[in-house]
């Protein structure tokens, strides 16, 4: 199993709107070097932290599973779509996505600026600079292991009940 970190924008699409949906799409990313993480590296089954870009605060919000790998985006396709891409064929597509499913929503943002103090994260891609605009970014298991610390710390993570 990898880990990663996904960022989205909450204005266009939350946390809270995929634990509404279940699961869905995560498509629109016009990035090449997301686009490969997503088609080449991506598998069912991995962990990934859901991050709230552009918000204040910014930060991880939550968790999500890989459901299903790395596949054609079907909005380059179409030209009345916003992610419409005119040089992209069916039999030669441009850009990719993967199917997400919600794990849970953390009680609050685990902000940037906490996560910044995380001696573990200081050779992560998060917090490199030059990567910033990048919205899908993996991470080691010390990334993955220090946050979750951080969240319990914080006490972020909701309660499970059985």
């Amino acid at each position: 199993m990898a880990y990663w970190l996904m960022k989205s924008n909450p204005k266009f699409f939350s946390i809270h709107d995929l634990q509404r949906l279940g699961t869905d799409s995560w498509n629109g990313v016009r990035n090449y070097r997301a686009r490969n993480f997503m088609r080449d590296d991506m598998k069912v089954g991995d962990q990934v932290f859901f991050y709230h870009s552009s918000a204040r605060p910014s930060g991880v919000a939550g968790i999500m599973t890989v459901s299903q790998a790395g596949y054609p985006d079907p909005t380059q396709f179409h030209p009345e779509h916003r992610h419409y891409d005119p040089i992209a064929t069916e039999e030669e597509p441009r850009w990719y996505m993967v199917d997400l499913t919600f794990e849970q929503a953390f009680t609050d943002v685990l902000p940037l600026s906490a996560l910044k103090f995380l001696p573990a994260l200081e050779d992560s891609l998060l917090l490199r600079k030059g990567c910033e605009q990048l919205t899908v970014i993996p991470l080691e298991p010390k990334h993955w292991h220090a946050i979750m610390n951080m969240a319990e710390t914080l006490e972020l993570l909701p309660e499970h009940t059985d």
